[in-house]
């Protein structure tokens, strides 16, 4: 059996990958990946809009990996749409980028489970498989947390690269075209980048956890026999 420093480090570290866990599964659930501003530039072009003007002409749109809203400002008030990535929405995308997104986080929760488990494992008992030890919990927190972070890399390149709000912004659009005019990352996005710092983390948790204590000797008074005490 494990001591009790060790045993609380094992727990603190299961702790984490299942926040991770949990964390992955908000992260996919919430459509606040990403925000930004549209500008109608078709509603522009039409009035010959100056600076000043523009503010009418500049909607709202935020989405995550399967849903959204986008706020239209052509001029005439907004109109608000909602709006899924499939099953249709995803043929205008970058098809293969975006689920490659989402196998990576679906791989990341198994990953997350794994290590929690092998933490558990470790703070029930001593394996006796060095690669189901300490050893073990790190390689399955680096590969959930590398997992991750191609994930989240994956995304940015989608945005970045492949113009992936203003091709959801245009999404079955025939008479306007929007331009996009400001993006910020939103909670979803910063939560998987909490996600993967948590297994980054549990790499450290289990390097403390192999510190080791001193270890506290009882002091052993030895007895001392006198002549006196051998004849009574």
């Amino acid at each position: 059996m494990p001591g009790w420093f060790k045993k609380a480090w094992y727990g603190l570290a299961s702790l984490l990958s299942f926040s991770s866990f949990i964390l992955t599964i908000v992260a996919l659930a919430l459509p606040h990946w990403l925000s930004g501003k549209i500008l109608c530039q078709t509603g522009v072009d039409l009035v010959n809009a100056t600076d000043p003007e523009l503010v009418k002409f500049i909607g709202d749109i935020y989405y995550g990996l399967f849903r959204g809203c986008k706020v239209r400002q052509c001029g005439l008030g907004g109109r608000q749409s909602q709006f899924t990535i499939f099953p249709h929405l995803v043929k205008e995308l970058d098809a293969g980028l975006h689920i490659t997104v989402l196998l990576l986080l679906f791989l990341a929760l198994a990953l997350a489970l794994v290590s929690m488990g092998f933490a558990i494992l470790n703070m029930i008992q001593v394996p006796y498989r060095a690669v189901n030890g300490p050893g073990g919990i790190c390689l399955w927190n680096v590969l959930a947390g590398g997992v991750m972070a191609l994930a989240i890399a994956s995304f940015m390149t989608s945005v970045k690269f492949y113009d992936l709000t203003e091709r959801i912004a245009n999404f079955q659009e025939k008479l306007f075209r929007f331009v996009v005019v400001e993006e910020q990352y939103e909670e979803c996005f910063w939560i998987c980048v909490a996600s993967a710092s948590a297994h980054a983390t549990n790499l450290v948790v289990v390097a403390i956890s192999q510190i080791p204590l001193p270890e506290i000797k009882a002091k052993i008074e030895e007895a001392t026999v006198t002549a006196e005490d051998i004849l009574y």
